[in-house]
Formats: C-alpha cells, structure tokens, sequence
C-alpha cells in the first residue's frame, strides 16, 4: 500500500471502480471485489459521490457487498471526508455484510496524501460493528476519538505527517480483537508530531493483547523507535515487524540486534532504510539463518551527502 497509488486490492479481494455506466452483466457479483466509489471533479460527468454512490447501491447488491473503498469525493481541499462517511451510514442497513472499509483512496495526482482532507473516521466503526478490517489515508484534520469496537483486526492509517492526538485515540482504544496495526508516523513539517515517549502504552504490549503485525513506518525518528522496540515488551507476541519507509540507519539497526531477541519473528520489514552494505549484512547474519524474513529492500543515500540530516522518509507531502 504505497501512499501515491490507488489500492489494487482490500479486505482480500481486488480493487474495482464503481462505473455507473457500466452494462450489469459487465459487473462482477457483489461479493467478488472491492468496490472503490470515486468522482472526477474536473471531468466531463458532472456526477457527485453522491450520486455516484446511489447507483453503487441501486445497480450492485448492496446486502453482498463485503468491502468499499472510498475514493475521491470531490475537489480534494475543499471537501472532507465526513460527506462521504455520512452517506455510507446512511446505508448501514442496506450494506449489512460490509466487513472492510477503506477512506480516501486518493493518488498523488488527485491530492497528496498530506492534502486529503478527512475527519472523525470512527463513525464508520461505531455504524458497522461487523468490520474487521479499516483504513485511513491522510491525515489532514483526521481525528479518531478513542473508540470501542470488539471484531476489528486490523486497522491501517496512512499520512505524510500523523497527528499525535491520532495515535494516542488509537492506543486508548478497546479493540480486543486486534491482530494488524499499521501507522504512517510521517515528518513534523506535515504535522506528525509523535515522538516515541507517545508510543509507550502500545509499546508496553498491554493494550492489544491479540497483536501479532506492528507496522510503524515512515518516521523521521525511525531509529529513537528502533531503539525503544530494542527493549519493548510488545515484541514478544509478534510475527511481523515493519519500520519500513522511514529514516532507520546503522545506529537503529544496530539498537534492534543488541536489544532482545528478534528470532521468533517471521519477517523483519525494513526496506527503505539508511543501512550500510555492512549493516546489512550483519542484520541478515543475525536473522536469516533462524528463519526470519527480512526485507532490505531499497537502500538510500541521504541527500545532498548531509548524513543523518539528509535522510528522509518515502511519504511526506
């Protein structure tokens, strides 16, 4: 799920657009695939999610539609999010075996992931308490209020810059069915401004007892979290660590192996990263040959030859 791109797949199956001017027998079953529902504000159909949506619901089995995908809703910095959740709910009980929802699936050309204007995400949670997979891209005037929802797995939240209040709702949160968490930290010039000390409740492994994948990806203080997960109890109960897309060098590469053990994990994901040819031969050395999968894919150079001062993360604006 790389921030600048449209999902090709969600909650299992594969992305389709809604086209309302679609045959019916062109359209797969309900059940089959992903419906991303999506408006071009500056093409010739002058149709409104709205609108768009209502033919979703008239032209498709709304009661076997198990995942949607919201796309653009309208022009990018004008509108947010809460237009098109409001109208979902609306639809609650016509999209009864709804199980995924993903809002704001927008590409870089529609808006910049910082851009995409969203809102309070979690009515969607509190109207659909049969989903088991959510997410998130953007972060602009996101809010998630601590919420309670006893069947969601797995949650992903995508932005350039994640505002701290987001991930300290996240952490309260009563979500005893939990087994994936992603979060897109970001950089603090688009307003991510979590440090590690606010990952404490989760990083105590308390909050989400069922949690087998962390992802804390693309920060601009992907070491300081390298260094805290060193010693973390969370990590115990993993399979996946993901703290790809940011800013890790040979320094949080080197806390990770000097910390506990990382053996019983089944893949350690840090592609796009800072390491050496050396360190990274060290992290294969330590891991590999206990089975774990590791990802370092994508090695960059800082730019400008400013070292640490010149790394950055894969998603920012």
């Amino acid at each position: 799920m790389y921030g600048a791109q449209h999902l090709q797949a969600f909650g299992g199956l594969p992305a389709v657009d809604f086209q309302h001017k679609d045959r019916p027998a062109d359209r797969p079953a309900a059940d089959d695939v992903a419906w991303r529902i999506s408006v071009d504000p500056y093409g010739d159909d002058d149709r409104s999610w709205e609108q768009e949506f209502a033919g979703f619901l008239d032209a498709v089995d709304p009661a076997g539609a198990k995942v949607l995908i919201i796309g653009q809703w309208g022009e990018a910095y004008e509108e947010d999010s809460s237009v098109p959740i409001n109208l979902v709910i609306a639809a609650a009980d016509r999209l009864t075996s709804l199980e995924a929802v993903f809002v704001g699936d927008l590409e870089a050309e529609q808006a910049e992931i910082t851009w995409i204007e969203q809102s309070d995400v979690t009515a969607l949670l509190a109207a659909f308490p049969a989903l088991t997979e959510f997410g998130v891209r953007g972060g602009t005037d996101l809010l998630f209020p601590p919420t309670k929802h006893e069947r969601l797995r797995s949650l992903t939240i995508q932005a350039g810059g994640l505002p701290v209040q987001v991930v300290r709702g996240v952490q309260d949160s009563e979500l005893p069915a939990l087994e994936r968490l992603d979060l897109w930290l970001g950089i603090s010039a688009y307003g991510g401004d979590t440090d590690v000390a606010d990952l404490a409740p989760l990083l105590s492994g308390t909050r989400f007892p069922r949690l087998h994948h962390l992802g804390l990806r693309n920060s601009e203080v992907q070491n300081e979290i390298a260094a805290a997960l060193a010693s973390a109890p969370v990590v115990a109960q993993l399979k996946t660590l993901d703290l790809s897309n940011g800013t890790l060098g040979d320094e949080g590469a080197a806390a990770l192996l000097e910390g506990q053990p990382l053996t019983h994990l089944d893949l350690l994901d840090l592609h796009h990263h800072f390491l050496t040819e050396a360190m990274e031969q060290r992290v294969r050395s330590a891991l590999e040959p206990h089975g774990v999968r590791v990802d370092l894919s994508e090695r960059n150079e800082p730019w400008d030859n400013r070292g640490a001062e010149g790394r950055y993360t894969a998603v920012s604006e």
